[in-house]
Formats: structure tokens, sequence, C-alpha cells
């Protein structure tokens, strides 16, 4: 196989996996109503569910991407698919909210940190030019979306055929095929872009570099209140859109467009962070988030404005994912991409469990979810200025003591 036909296997199998393990993440929310029926499940149990996941996700992110690149990314996707299937099949035996947290929280949380963007954006790093990097992180980041646009129809309807052990069942087959394309998503030293690696040292001395770089932990700030909005809209917003008397088809439809528009939206900026200041382009992300939160506050809900809000934020879903991993290997380089921006995904993850918790115990303390709203414009306002004159220039590390 030539270095050309590698590595467009990798981002071709890197696409699928994103397509299936981000798909079926982000349906979880459909399984709220199923769960408060049949079992003593709360809302803000299931919340708390979705919290732990989120959280795991994020605390493994770290250690994932450190022995993806140091033992590789191939092997990390196999146990990634494999602990989704397992934490999918517990799922069809439990009953209660702990065997809840400990399956879709737990485990599921575990294998989406070793099956999702930090270890597949890894692998895709290494075989691509850097001047076009930029652009395929968006490709990649808009499959996940593509994802969520499949999955949530898929998951609907399976929910209304089929009973819900059935229907988990049918999503571990999914599951598994993460494991079998990603057994395949290997590199060796000869197929890795060495263009911008000439004078990168070791993992250890990027961390090192990390520790102190302004630039960095602002890129932590803002990415902990895109995970605190995702997990929030991801959790809760079908449920409150039903809880406002828009029916089942509105919120599928205004969920599943979340996924459609940000395939456009992830592409575009992605491709426009090769061209363009990625720095300037958060800022304009996550301004435009305060715009669309403030309308969604002030105008009536409606199956209209329900539909215009999911493709709005949709838009700007996780279109800021291409353009902070971008940034990541921007300033600190490829060699510890993977460990690096797993720290990063820690903090949007950290923010995941916030958004998806706090926001159950609003709703089961307040009745509504008005506060949280407002939250999300006012973090999104934070979000925007801390990436105002950050520093994110390449390190040199030849200037850096050992």
């Amino acid at each position: 196989m030539t270095q050309s036909q590698h590595r467009n296997m990798i981002i071709f199998l890197g696409i699928i996996i994103l397509i299936i393990a981000m798909g079926l993440r982000q349906s979880f929310g459909l399984f709220i109503p199923s769960f408060t029926t049949n079992f003593d499940i709360t809302r803000a149990d299931f919340g708390l569910a979705l919290a732990f996941q989120h959280l795991f996700f994020g605390l493994a992110q770290p250690f994932i991407g450190y022995l993806s690149d140091k033992y590789g990314n191939n092997k990390v996707l196999v146990a990634g698919g494999l602990f989704y299937t397992l934490g999918l099949y517990l799922i069809t035996i439990i009953t209660t909210s702990f065997g809840l947290h400990l399956s879709l929280g737990f485990f599921v949380g575990l294998a989406l940190s070793a099956s999702t963007y930090v270890v597949v954006l890894g692998a895709i790093a290494k075989v691509v030019d850097p001047a076009k990097r930029s652009t395929v992180f968006g490709i990649a980041t808009a499959a996940g979306s593509f994802g969520m646009f499949v999955f949530i129809p898929i998951t609907d309807g399976l929910l209304s055929h089929f009973e819900l052990n059935t229907t988990f069942y049918i999503l571990c087959i999914f599951s598994l095929a993460i494991a079998f394309f990603g057994f395949f998503m290997n590199s060796d030293e000869s197929q890795i872009i060495k263009a911008d690696t000439q004078e990168e040292e070791s993992i250890s001395k990027a961390l090192h570099c990390s520790k102190t770089h302004q630039g960095y932990w602002r890129l932590n700030i803002g990415f902990f209140i895109c995970g605190f909005h995702i997990a929030f809209i991801l959790t809760h917003f079908p449920t409150y859109l039903m809880d406002s008397g828009l029916s089942s088809s509105v919120a599928t439809l205004a969920f599943s467009l979340i996924g459609l528009l940000n395939i456009f939206g992830s592409f575009m900026f992605g491709k426009l962070g090769d061209k363009y200041d990625k720095r300037a382009l958060l800022i304009i992300l996550y301004a435009s988030r305060v715009i669309i939160f403030i309308l969604m506050i002030i105008l009536p809900l409606s199956p209209l404005t329900a539909i215009l809000f999911g493709g709005a934020i949709g838009f700007v879903w996780l279109a800021t994912v291409p353009l902070t991993s971008g940034l990541v290997a921007q300033i600190f380089g490829l060699k510890a991409l993977a460990t690096l921006y797993g720290i990063v995904f820690l903090s949007h993850q950290v923010g995941s469990f916030v958004g998806a918790w706090v926001s159950g115990l609003v709703y089961e303390y307040a009745g509504t979810y008005d506060s949280i709203w407002y939250s999300c414009v006012i973090l999104s306002i934070i979000a925007a200025l801390v990436h105002v004159k950050m520093d994110d220039k390449k390190i040199d590390y030849k200037t850096i003591s050992k």
C-alpha cells in the first residue's frame, strides 16, 4: 500500500469510527422517557448518568492520549470499541440508577475516551500535511456530527418498533464495528508526515511547557464552556421541547438538525482554520453562541423556533474541535498532540459533567431550565473573551532548558 493510499484509509476509517461512536453517544438523550417510565429512575438520575459519562470520557483522555502517542492509536481504538459494547450490553441488565451510572456512565464514558476525537485526530494528524490539517480535522469533526444526524432517527425508530433491550442489542452491533475498523488504524514511522516534527522534543518536554503556557490554559477554559453547552443540549433539549408542548417528531427533527448543520459548520471552520487565525475564528464561534442563546430565550417557543435553534446551534456545535485541536498542534507540535489535546478535552468533559448534572438538578428543584439558558449566554461571553490576545505562537523547544 502506498503512503497516499494508507493516508486515505486512515482518514476514511477514522471518519467511519467517529460517525458510529459520536452518533451513538449523541442519541442517549432520547432514552430519558423510556427509563423514567419503566424504571425507578428520575430525570436527575439519568442526567447524572450522562454527567458521569462526560466526566469519565474526559478524565481518561490524558491517559488515553498518552497510550495512543506511545503504543499506537489502533490498539486503543480496538479497546474502545470493546468497552463501548460492554457498556451498552450492561444497560440491558440494569434496573436501578446505580446500574445506569455504571453502564452508561462509567463503561461508555471510558469507551468514548478511547474511540473518538483525541485518538482518531491523533492518528489522522500523523499522516496529513500540516497545511491541510485543520481542513481534515474539520471533515473528521463533521463526521461525528453526521453520526448524530444518522443515529438519532435510527435510535428513535428502534425505540418505536422494539423493546428497550432489543434496541441496545442492535446498538451493540454498531459499537463492535468500532473495534473492527480501529484495528486497521495503524501508522509506522515511515508513514508519518515529518514536516513539522523535526524540532519537537519529547512528550514530557511538551507537557512541561504546557503547564505555564497561558494560551493553552485559555483553550482549556473555552473548551470547558463548550462542554457545558453541549451536554446541556444533548441531555435535556429533546425533553425540554416536549415539556413545552412540542411533539416528539419536532424534538427529533430539531435535535437531528444539530448534527446535520454541524457537518457544514465543522467543515467550513476547519477549512477556514488553514487560511485564517484559528484564535479569531474561535472568538467568532463563541460570540455566535451568545446571539443564538439570547434569541432562544427571547423568542416564543414554537416548532419553527425550535427547528431554527437546532440548525443555528448545530452550525457552531463542534466547529470548535478542529480549531482547538489545530491550535494545540500549532503551538506544541505533533509528538504529544493526543496527550495535550486529551487534557484540553478533559476540560471539555468536566464542563459536560456540570452541564448535564446541574441542568437536571435545576429542573428537579425549579421545574424549569430558564436559569440554565441564561447561564449559557454568560458562559458564551466568557469563552469569547478568553481567546482575545491569546498566545498561539509555536513553541521553540531549542530555547527551553532540559
